[in-house]
């Protein structure tokens, strides 16, 4: 019989895809947001589970909007049915790292991390010599803009260089319409991201500071915009918690200032009919007067271990695939930028069916200077907090710009002294 079974295990092994090798079989729950918009989970996943026959990877969908505190939440509370953990921005990162939240990465590896293909980003999560997640996403921000809805109205197209008072000029000559045939010439999503990154742009300032006097200019121009009607309003937005891509899909916006992951997306939903916006480009994210066109922000989306996690060393193989070379190709494949890019994965996006063909496009996505949005601070997550809702409250108009920002700086004041 003992020789009966091992002859079997010998003819099942014969079978399996290249790369792979048998193993005791072991399912891992990814915790991710929008599964359901993001078009590079299961390409990734179907290619690790062929390469690892006794690898299941089911995934949990925390959504988008409140992800960082409901994964707070449950790997605080010592779940353990999470095991692969993406990791959204630095915030984050820095809120997961102080709560012990994650396993220490080259603790679970044969070999450790090489920081060499990241250019940088792995020394700058190292915190107290322990890389709790590796990149496997390093987006920028650009402005989509419907090409169709320039070409009905007559007006020239957004530029690779234009200003934040041009893209408002810009916005209001595209509003167009009443009611339900409504067109608003500029989109801002909720995130205080779409009013406070272009005040780091210059280099300067930084999102953890005890004076945002400097966001004053920024508030001011989007409030008036809003009052304009040439955006929608934030109150409007927040109360129907309307995602970004909706306005984009349906036409209802000319342009929209978002991150590099919606390419994809927004790739695939022309494909499939769900975006009616098929005549579409992006150029450079609008940039304030005397910073160099096309700088812009970046967001790092890193791949982690919940140190709670009863797989751990399968998780992190997981995550060590995904966050690699390989995974890096799947992830280009389908429009998206990867971590680890170099010129040959910048033209496979852009060759991508469906990518925008004009020249400007292409040249949106080579950011000669970016900037993270927040640093990798112990107290970020706190800090960003306090953002939030200091965002929250200028918006809606419950406070003055002046008294937002004094009461952001009192608030954040209160933090980086405790």
């Amino acid at each position: 019989m003992r020789k009966l079974a091992s002859a079997l295990l010998l003819a099942a092994a014969a079978f399996l895809p290249a790369g792979a090798s048998a193993q005791t079989p072991v399912t891992l729950n990814w915790a991710l947001w929008d599964w359901d918009k993001v078009v590079f989970y299961k390409p990734l996943i179907e290619a690790y589970e062929k390469a690892h026959p006794g690898v299941t990877i089911n995934h949990t969908d925390l959504g988008s909007a409140d992800y960082n505190q409901m994964l707070m939440t449950q790997l605080t509370g010592g779940a353990t049915n999470l095991d692969i953990v993406t990791v959204k921005d630095s915030p984050g990162y820095a809120q997961l790292v102080n709560a012990n939240a994650l396993a220490d990465l080259n603790t679970l590896l044969e070999k450790p991390v090489d920081p060499a293909p990241y250019n940088g980003l792995i020394e700058s999560m190292t915190v107290n010599g322990k890389l709790a997640a590796v990149p496997f996403r390093s987006d920028i921000w650009v402005l989509y803009y419907n090409r169709g809805l320039f070409e009905k109205a007559g007006v020239a197209p957004p530029t690779n260089d234009m200003t934040l008072d041009q893209f408002a000029d810009l916005a209001r000559k595209m509003t167009s319409g009443f009611g339900s045939k409504k067109v608003y010439g500029g989109h801002l999503h909720t995130w205080r991201s779409t009013v406070q990154l272009p005040a780091i742009l210059d280099g300067k300032q930084t999102l953890v500071s005890r004076d945002y006097g400097f966001l004053a200019p920024f508030y001011e121009r989007v409030l008036k915009l809003q009052k304009d009607g040439a955006i929608q309003s934030y109150g409007s937005l927040k109360s129907t918690s309307t995602h970004y891509s909706g306005p984009f899909f349906n036409e209802q916006v000319a342009m929209m200032p978002m991150g590099t992951w919606f390419i994809a997306t927004q790739i695939a939903k022309v494909k499939s009919g769900e975006s009616l916006s098929s005549n579409w480009g992006i150029v450079s994210l609008p940039h304030p007067d005397g910073v160099a066109p096309g700088t812009t922000a970046a967001q790092v989306t890193s791949l982690g271990v919940n140190a709670n996690s009863p797989n751990a060393k399968a998780a992190a193989d997981f995550v060590n695939f995904v966050s690699g070379p390989e995974g890096a190709k799947i992830i280009a494949s389908t429009g998206t930028l990867p971590a680890i890019r170099d010129e040959a994965v910048v033209k496979t996006v852009t060759s991508k069916e469906g990518f925008p063909t004009d020249a400007a496009s292409r040249e949106a996505l080579n950011a000669p200077k970016t900037y993270l949005e927040l640093p990798i601070d112990p107290k970020a997550a706190q800090v960003e907090l306090v953002l939030n809702r200091a965002h929250d409250a200028i918006m809606t108009d419950n406070v003055s710009v002046e008294q937002g920002l004094a009461d952001l700086n009192r608030d954040v004041g209160a933090v980086l002294d405790r």
